[in-house]
């Protein structure tokens, strides 16, 4: 039997035409992702308002983590332009800032 077939705990999964473990792993999405799928599918049946916040929170988890990558990533751009800006400048000999 496959364990696509069978359901620990109720039938909110099962009864879906596609299951929401299915969809998920066949478009690659990750965790807060398929989090936020499963319980949008499962809410009427199983958890009701409480499973809309549920999936909410890993929307808003996602975001926060895309936004904290993105700022780093764009940290990490600017700090390598300063580098190659860095190294791409003339180094002037024996003047430092002294004034005669």
């Amino acid at each position: 039997m496959s364990a696509l077939n069978k359901q620990v705990g109720g039938s909110h999964y099962k009864d879906f035409s596609i299951q929401p473990v299915e969809f998920i792993q066949k478009n690659g999405l990750g965790f807060c992702e398929g989090n936020a799928i499963k319980y949008l599918c499962r809410w009427k049946e199983k958890g009701g308002i409480q499973d809309l916040q549920k999936a909410i929170h890993y929307v808003e988890l996602l975001i926060e983590m895309e936004t904290r990558r993105d700022f780093k990533k764009e940290s990490q751009e600017i700090v390598r332009k300063i580098y190659e800006n860095q190294s791409t400048q003339p180094v002037s000999g024996s003047d430092h800032g002294d004034r005669s």
